[in-house]
């Protein structure tokens, strides 16, 4: 402070509006940027931004596969300092080619056919153990078999997996590919497996696999729920129930567990979520039953 300057400096000198964290400065909203809001504490990563109701919503998903929409603009903090989105202006033509390259595909890899109607059911059918196998088989299947006509169909458990090959009555040009769930040496599915493929008769026209995974849910990779890998749940615990509760999720329902099912199907995007055990099984039972339609022509 000079002599005689009872009061310092002009208080009024220098950008005295700005607030305490600094001015917001404008970032462009780009795919996989972590910002936060401000008003929610909701963290995650851009995976897209869209025009809705005359406004834009950036999307942001959080480390559990969570996704939530944001009016974008003001609001977000980035690496803790305040930021405005606006929309990725320079990566729009990046954007646009990849959302292009991305509906030529399938959610299983294969290339979209968009022209063709689905075909007339053929005879061939793929039968997993329940519900939740049917639903991830259709998420990631579903466009590729509705092409080729095949039907995917539900065991309730393989325990009398024998009955349902002879109530199907395989054939030429009717196969039967099975998908079963925790096929690991030394276990009941593996001992009801080895008895159906020593039944006489079958070979060439049923195709029984499997995946080494107590359940299907575990087929989707644990990244996707925020984990580096799958929870082991104690022998005796239900295993659903014990990752329910790994999650913080209710469980104490069937309608909880069902609830809960939807929230890890919905993580899954591509076959790219998926364990290589469980695809490597589905591409070669698809193979096998859409080869019997093929040979039939």
């Amino acid at each position: 402070m000079a002599d005689g300057d009872r009061y310092g400096g002009d208080v009024l000198a220098g950008d005295w509006r700005a607030p305490r964290g600094g001015r917001a400065s404008e970032v462009a909203a780009e795919p996989d940027l972590v910002v936060e809001d401000v008003e929610t504490g909701w963290c995650g990563a851009v995976v897209r931004v869209e025009k809705a109701g005359g406004m834009h919503v950036v999307h942001l998903e959080d480390r559990r596969g969570r996704t939530k929409g944001f009016p974008l603009g003001p609001g977000f903090l980035l690496d803790g300092l305040p930021v405005v989105l606006t929309p990725p202006v320079l990566a729009s033509r990046a954007a646009l080619d990849a959302a292009r390259q991305q509906t030529s595909r399938t959610a299983s890899g294969s290339t979209a056919v968009t022209c063709a109607p689905a075909r007339v059911a053929v005879g061939s059918r793929i039968f997993v153990e329940g519900r939740h196998d049917a639903e991830l088989v259709e998420k990631v299947w579903g466009a590729d078999l509705r092409l080729e006509g095949v039907v995917v169909e539900m065991l309730d458990g393989v325990d009398d997996l024998a009955g349902a090959i002879e109530a199907f009555r395989p054939a030429p040009g009717r196969r039967m590919g099975v998908l079963v769930d925790h096929l690991l040496t030394g276990t009941k599915e593996a001992r009801i497996v080895d008895a159906v493929r020593a039944l006489p008769g079958l070979r060439g026209e049923v195709l029984v696999l499997g995946h080494p995974y107590v359940d299907v849910w575990q087929s989707v990779r644990p990244a996707r729920l925020g984990w580096t890998r799958w929870p082991v749940i104690p022998p005796g615990k239900s295993w659903k129930h014990g990752i329910c509760a790994e999650l913080g999720w209710p469980h104490d329902t069937q309608a909880d567990i069902a609830r809960a099912w939807k929230q890890i199907l919905g993580t899954v995007r591509s076959y790219a979520d998926l364990e290589p055990a469980l695809l490597a099984s589905v591409e070669e039972l698809i193979d096998f039953v859409t080869a019997a339609s093929t040979d039939a022509q």
